[in-house]
């Protein structure tokens, strides 16, 4: 049986998302308390692998669980795992997942948010975990300026973490910043997929040119270029939060397929 997890965490005491060996990860914790209710799970898989330190209010995942638990547990798994994770990883809905459902291939897109403040006395206290504190005024009409040169799809090596076998071309259907009434400025970038840190090296290259310091062209003057732009910072990984993942409303396993062809 297929399910379906919404999922919310607060990533500042993950090492990312992915399981590793003697490291604290979301999909660690998960998978110890969904094996602790069904006995045994396989095939955790996320829409977004987020990095260490990157937090997420919509991550969806999926995972396989044998039949007869979900039978016997059916609508009070959110209830009984409320009670069993850590209180920096909450499972917001557990649904049955539709044929062919795959929360990584079958997604149509994912949407970040990147919170930056400019006060001089930094982040508010309460929202340090989630806002960047930068150290030099900010231009709202600068950042959007930049952000315009980086839409569209494009090869985004400039911006990424290259993996072998695997393309950089990525579509960037929005990306955009508002400021909010508390001052602060929150980027929000959608995407079909993103590589490795490509969302914290767009924020710091947007950031360079809304502080003046670079021409607001200069983001996306680097999309010419087909490795790692060293230049370009990466910024830190607390302001950033995945915060939705889209799916068709049907024909999950033909977009699961398409997905994985162009990817490769």
């Amino acid at each position: 049986m297929r399910l379906r997890l919404d999922v919310a965490y607060d990533g500042t005491d993950f090492a990312g998302w992915a399981a590793q060996p003697s490291q604290r990860t979301v999909a660690g914790v998960l998978a110890a308390e969904l094996e602790r209710l069904f006995g045994s799970v396989e095939g955790l898989t996320v829409a977004g692998r987020t990095d260490a330190g990157v937090h997420a209010t919509g991550q969806v995942c999926h995972v396989d669980v044998p039949a007869p638990g979900w039978e016997r547990l059916g609508g009070s798994v959110v209830r009984r795992l409320a009670g069993l994770l850590p209180p920096d990883v909450r499972v917001r809905a557990v649904s049955v997942a539709p044929p062919g459902f795959d929360a990584r291939f079958s997604a149509l897109w994912r949407r970040y948010e990147y919170r930056v403040t400019d006060e001089s006395w930094g982040a508010s206290p309460l929202r340090r975990r989630d806002t960047l504190a930068w150290p030099r005024p900010l231009d709202l009409d600068a950042l959007n300026a930049a952000a315009a040169g980086l839409v569209g799809e494009h090869d985004f090596a400039a911006y990424c973490r290259r993996k072998e076998h695997a393309t950089t071309v990525r579509m960037v259907q929005r990306l955009f910043w508002n400021r909010c009434p508390d001052g602060v400025f929150v980027a929000t970038v959608q995407a079909d997929a993103f590589c490795q840190s490509m969302v914290r090296s767009l924020v710091g290259a947007m950031l360079t040119a809304g502080d003046g310091r670079r021409a607001v062209e200069w983001p996306g003057s680097l999309l010419v270029r087909r490795e790692r732009a060293s230049e370009v910072p990466v910024v830190g990984a607390h302001g950033l939060t995945l915060v939705e993942v889209a799916y068709p409303s049907d024909g999950f396993a033909e977009r699961a397929e398409a997905t994985r062809r162009l990817r490769v």
